[in-house]
């Protein structure tokens, strides 16, 4: 299992989606609580990731350790990325973030069914230079603010 996840970060790293959808089952789900995205499936997991990279095209993620059962697989490591564009509403700084990241892992047919990727989007603003309450009105709606 750690090696699934070992070569889908290390793919994910070199922005590599080709790579990282050949270790994905093709009914994946993506989830990333801190965007409110899930993705469903190879053609959505591809869309979604170069999304991503075209949002932080120098992200790179190192895991740093691991804990599994028999199904399930917990890393936890830093992520470091730069915030660009426009997506999220907000002219971010240029600077690098580092973050720590937990993920969860389900497999199926020796490859990965489910990842769960959690991050602090707040800490994530705060190194970009942005309003965290900006990017949360542009991923949820005015209503998060409401809610939080």
């Amino acid at each position: 299992m750690f090696e699934l996840a070992e070569a889908l970060a290390i793919a994910k790293s070199r922005q590599d989606v080709s790579a990282a959808l050949a270790v994905l089952h093709p009914e994946m789900v993506l989830e990333t609580p801190a965007f409110g995205t899930r993705a469903c499936g190879l053609a959505e997991n591809e869309r979604i990731l170069q999304r991503f990279f075209e949002s932080f095209p120098d992200y790179d993620v190192v895991l740093e350790g691991h804990a599994n059962t028999k199904d399930t697989l917990v890393c936890w490591g830093t992520a470091r990325m730069t915030m660009t564009g426009d997506r999220f509403g907000v002219v971010p700084n240029g600077r690098r973030a580092e973050l720590p990241v937990f993920i969860s892992f389900a497999f199926n047919d020796d490859l990965i069914l489910r990842e769960r990727f959690f991050f602090d989007l707040s800490e994530l603003c705060a190194q970009s230079g942005v309003s965290t309450d900006a990017v949360r009105r542009k991923l949820f709606g005015e209503t998060s603010l409401a809610a939080a």
